[in-house]
């Protein structure tokens, strides 16, 4: 018998499902009724869920598909609200074998489909191979070979079991009371995180800050929640471990809202932050809450000189050249506290910090972005801006001896020019990195100790001026 190959170039648009495998378990899939969703900032959410089921007293199968994609189906937790001694879960099932294009063709193989391409053409036959093309056998043994972008639409008699359209979670409840019940679901789901950012605003004296916190929640859990009561969890949770979008900024201006829209409490060693009214988060959607606000917070603009930044190793480090000149502008801090005299008496979770300030036109403009940690109330925050254009700092080494084989002593010289019309304060930041024990024979300023091996010199630089510091350390090993 001859055989008959057919070689074709479409594209797979669409599947055409005539109908429906029957048997199947009837779905719950009205939604509940405001949800709670509890977000914690390590990609987690808690769901807890109130719904209304009929059930009959004896086995009843029960499904629910309105789910997030990304459940951990270990965490689910059903109860019967209207008769929990008497209601018990005998088996919990989460099928997520979604329908798609390949894996209903799969399902087929040895089955027959009838497969229509672009120009019109139709062909009828047992479906035998899915990987790469289509290969059908049509009654006379004859193969039809069509490559598999070159397709518009497969007809197919029913969908195969085992293959479902939505994340479902199913039980087998055994029930000693039939009718209505209200069964409380929770469980967790990955996909869902929040942070904070922070808007702050510089005010003209440079002196006092204002500032708007917003939380910012992500959802990609696969799920949608309507009018759910929200809580968001601060703090770093022990999880067990599993086997960048951009975002909208929030508006600059800084306002005082009638009352707040976010009630935050300290929990166990956490901190929560409760929205004061139901939110519906969307799934792939990115939602912003404003949960602090605060004004007139007193600051205090610092520049940090560190040249070298070179940390202590361990050992001893001799080489005369290493570290011996460098040349750069100092860090721009701004350093506030939280507490009650500063006015703002709020912990503050993790996140993004954007610096503005107003322009001479009144338009604030960005002069800097950083990150903080989770700070409670009390501590101090220093954020920082970024590098003063007009202040230079040179740093050169200007004698170097050793003083046999186990000891050395070397002398630096620091040039801080300002080119500024106002006097600053530079904290120069000096390192003893080059063995564990040392010593400041000679220094023009007073310093303080920062650590074991970094001390600090704080000097003040005329306007348009400049300041020297020198010293000599010793080393011994």
């Amino acid at each position: 018998m001859k055989r008959r190959i057919i070689v074709s170039l479409l594209l797979i648009s669409t599947v055409l499902v005539a109908g429906l495998v029957g048997g199947r378990l009837p779905a719950t899939t009205a939604a509940p009724e405001g949800p709670e969703v509890t977000v914690y900032n390590s990609n987690i959410a808690l769901v807890k869920e109130v719904r209304s089921l009929t059930l009959k007293e004896g086995p009843n199968h029960v499904r629910i598909t309105d789910v997030p994609a990304a459940i951990d189906p270990t965490s689910v937790h059903f109860r019967s609200l209207t008769d929990p001694e008497n209601t018990v879960v005998l088996e919990q099932n989460f099928e997520y074998d979604l329908v798609n294009t390949f894996k209903v063709l799969e399902r087929y193989i040895d089955q027959e489909v009838r497969i229509t391409t672009q120009d019109g053409s139709v062909y009828v036959g047992t479906l035998l191979s899915t990987q790469g093309d289509i290969i059908l056998q049509d009654e006379t043994s004859a193969l039809t070979i069509l490559k598999a972008n070159q397709i518009q639409k497969f007809e197919l008699s029913a969908l195969p079991e085992g293959l479902i359209t939505r994340p479902t979670l199913a039980w087998l409840v055994q029930a000693a009371r039939g009718g209505r019940h209200n069964v409380e679901l929770a469980y967790l789901t990955e996909g869902m995180n929040w942070k904070a950012n922070y808007v702050f605003l510089l005010q003209s004296d440079e002196k006092h800050l204002d500032l708007n916190g917003w939380v910012t929640l992500e959802n990609h859990s696969g799920g949608t929640f309507k009018d759910a009561k929200l809580k968001l969890v601060a703090g770093e949770i022990s999880r067990v471990a599993p086997e960048k979008r951009i975002l909208k900024e929030a508006a600059v201006e800084v306002g005082r809202p009638p009352q707040p829209q976010v009630e935050e409490r300290a929990f166990f060693e956490y901190h929560l932050y409760e929205v004061q009214r139901p939110v519906t988060i969307l799934n792939n959607q990115t939602k912003q809450i404003e949960f602090i606000t605060a004004g007139d917070i007193p600051t205090q603009k610092r520049y940090i000189l560190n040249l070298v930044n070179i940390a202590y190793g361990g050992g001893v480090v001799s080489d005369p050249e290493f570290g011996a000149k460098a040349r750069g502008n100092p860090l721009v801090y701004l350093v506030f506290e939280t507490g009650e005299e500063s006015g703002l008496n709020v912990p503050l979770p993790a996140g993004v910090v954007r610096m503005y300030k107003k322009d001479v036109d009144g338009a604030p403009l960005l002069i800097g972005e950083t990150r903080i940690g989770h700070t409670p109330v009390g501590e101090q925050v220093k954020l920082q801006v970024g590098r003063a254009f007009d202040i230079v700092g040179e740093r050169a080494q200007t004698d170097f001896v050793k003083l046999g084989m186990r000891a050395l002593e070397e002398s630096y010289e620091i040039v801080i020019r300002n080119h500024k019309d106002e006097a600053v304060t530079v904290t120069v930041v000096e390192p003893m990195f080059r063995a564990a024990e040392w010593e400041i024979t000679e220094a023009s300023h007073e310093y303080t100790k920062a650590d074991a091996h970094t001390v600090h010199f704080d000097v003040t630089v005329p306007a348009k001026g400049k300041e020297t510091i020198t010293y000599t350390v010793r080393y011994r090993w």
